[in-house]
């Protein structure tokens, strides 16, 4: 199991990395603003020093825009978002890709831009040892967020660069109601395409809208130990990850939360 930063947001990254040292979870999910604010290096020395690895960084993408400015940036944005992925020696660079540009209506086009991205960055980032992982996320967020909704429309990007270059993220919270997913899990596993496996609940209603909504595990209806075996079952060897946005959790002592997902994870997961 892994610890996602945002998990438990409250803790700067020198007591995240001692508490779940002290819990016995040996990796963490680290995200781009407090590394950046730590100082990237520093981050690295702290976690690895702790005796724990980084399992991702969050994130990069948003490759939708279609002014020539604002792709230009974007992309010089991720490839500063590699360069802070393989100074902490995680090999996994999450990307939330980016939703529909202003006044337009056209997925099909976004996708595109994505892709066009992908063929840019990929090898810029396989040289340095990271893949990157499209992350699809709930149709809620199609319109501004991301595109990319499903498992299978995760892949039809990814399918079209070196498995080692480009993945996916399965994650529970975003992808819980596709009755297409086992189907996309398996495909997924038999390509070598599982960057990244992060766990949540979906709870009803939604305390703090989709964004912040995300529930502690066990507190929702996702069949949170189905995806564990699933995922297992096609041969993912990576770290599970526990990425839980929500601000009740927040609000609590970190330590005790860290505490609490484990026992958690060993009741509804493992």
């Amino acid at each position: 199991m892994s610890i996602n930063q945002e998990t438990v947001r409250q803790l700067p990254i020198p007591e995240l990395a001692r508490h779940c040292a002290e819990l016995g979870i040996g990796g963490v999910g680290l995200w781009r603003a407090p590394v950046q604010d730590y100082g990237v290096e520093r981050a690295a020395k702290t976690v690895h020093d702790a005796g724990l690895t980084v399992t991702s960084l969050c994130r990069g993408g948003f490759f939708t825009v279609a002014d020539p400015d604002a792709r230009a940036a974007a992309l010089a944005d991720n490839r500063a978002a590699i360069n802070e992925a393989a100074a902490l020696s995680t090999g996994t660079l999450v990307l939330v890709s980016g939703g529909l540009p202003a006044g337009s209506r056209d997925l099909h086009g976004a996708r595109e831009r994505i892709a066009d991205a992908l063929a840019e960055l990929a090898p810029y980032a396989a040289e340095r040892g990271v893949r990157l992982a499209i992350e699809p996320l709930h149709p809620m967020y199609a319109s501004d967020r991301c595109v990319v909704s499903t498992l299978g429309q995760a892949l039809d990007l990814a399918e079209r660069f070196p498995a080692d270059q480009v993945g996916v993220v399965v994650d529970t919270y975003h992808v819980w109601w596709d009755d297409t997913v086992s189907a996309g899990i398996a495909r997924a596993g038999a390509g070598g395409r599982i960057a990244a496996f992060q766990l949540a609940d979906w709870v009803t209603p939604l305390p703090e809208g989709v964004l912040l909504g995300r529930g502690q595990l066990g507190d929702g209806c996702v069949e949170l130990r189905w995806f564990r075996q699933r995922v297992d079952a096609v041969g993912y060897p990576g770290a599970v990850e526990v990425e839980i946005f929500n601000p009740a959790l927040w609000a609590r002592d970190g330590r005790e939360v860290i505490a609490e997902v484990a026992d958690r994870y060993r009741t509804h997961v493992a």
